[in-house]
């Protein structure tokens, strides 16, 4: 079961990043120089339009971690799809992709769909090809379809606690959201996801964002000894969702990134560093996060909130990051550097 459960974490990691990374990476600066030349606008829509491919994305990385066959890796990916709710039918009777769907549910699916096509095996021969993905679509793809309603609604309680945090003080408030989305981002729930449902805005979306940038940060700088230097800087530029696996098996890694998260997440509180429900799932990702912070100060690109910008989303996560690790893996023993290590292989 352990196995089991570290493969399918494995795939979903990196489904998550292959999704991700494009729009992460150009989303925020393509709307910057689209007014300018709106010939870019296409190259927009595509990562939009990648991001929506999420599900099939987690299906077929899943496949392929566990080694699956072609023709199963790729029944996986479509019940995936089947399940993951990033397509809907519209009024018109129309199908149209809807944001990248229910993460959760979408994980769900893609281990039901594993667990169907091992069950199966080689029964089918060589009508394989025929029957594999049809019957991926009618079995774990319409399970999916029916436990969507309920893992959503779930999902959606992580959302209401959160949305009550924010009705405390902004100091204490900033500090345990960013812990929360910390903690978040490192799990099969969608950071975007749950702050899209309940709307998070404001301080709390600020320091949520900041709790993201800790991880992404925290995790770049401590797993650069175990991976390779693109590999680590995935964690910032992509997501840190890609440590999911190894957070799970061994939660005392992520200490660190916590602490700087609470601390950061307090500063979000005192100096009113805002964002949106976009930002405070993508961090550092494509500049998301500072970027909507100048957007929604007051002065907007003034020499002051530069300065809280550079300080929040880029010094302070890495010296407090840099120095919780030295702390936790020097002086307490606690962590290694090949606690961090990622194996795509």
């Amino acid at each position: 079961m352990k196995d089991f459960f570290s493969k399918l974490l494995t795939g979903m990691s990196m489904g998550i990043v292959v999704a991700l990374i494009p729009n992460a990476l150009l989303g925020e600066i393509l709307k910057l120089i689209i007014p300018h030349a709106p010939a870019l606008q296409s190259v927009l829509d595509m990562t939009v339009v990648a991001m929506s491919l999420l599900p099939i994305l987690i299906g077929v990385m899943v496949g392929m971690t566990f080694k699956l066959t072609p023709i199963q890796t790729a029944s996986v990916g479509i019940a995936a799809m089947v399940g993951g709710g990033s397509v809907q039918q519209t009024a018109d009777g129309l199908f149209a992709l809807n944001g990248i769907g229910v993460v959760i549910n979408t994980g769900l699916t893609a281990a039901l769909a594993v667990l169907f096509v091992q069950w199966i095996g080689g029964r089918l021969k060589e009508y394989s090809i025929l029957l594999m993905p049809t019957l991926c679509i009618v079995v774990p793809g319409m399970i999916g379809v029916m436990t969507m309603p309920y893992v959503k609604s779930s999902a959606g309680v992580i959302g209401v606690a959160v949305d009550n945090v924010t009705t405390w003080q902004p100091v204490l408030m900033g500090a345990i959201i960013a812990v929360i989305f910390c903690i978040i981002i490192l799990s099969p729930v969608s950071t975007v996801g749950v702050a899209t449902v309940i709307m998070l805005s404001g301080i709390g979306s600020g320091a949520a964002n900041l709790g993201v940038v800790a991880a992404g940060v925290g995790f770049a700088i401590a797993s650069y000894r175990a991976n390779s230097l693109g590999t680590a800087l995935a964690h910032v530029l992509g997501s840190p969702k890609i440590q999911m696996r190894n957070f799970f098996m061994k939660p005392k890694i992520g200490l660190p990134m916590l602490i700087t998260a609470a601390i950061l997440g307090a500063l979000a509180g005192m100096l009113n560093v805002q964002g949106t429900p976009y930002s405070a799932g993508f961090g550092l990702s494509g500049l998301v996060g500072p970027l909507n912070y100048i957007h929604l100060a007051e002065g907007g690109w003034s020499a002051k909130n530069v300065s809280v910008m550079l300080s929040l989303f880029l010094v302070l996560p890495v010296v407090l990051n840099l120095g919780l690790i030295y702390v936790f893996a020097r002086k307490l023993k606690m962590i290694k550097a090949d606690d961090y290590k990622l194996q795509f292989d």
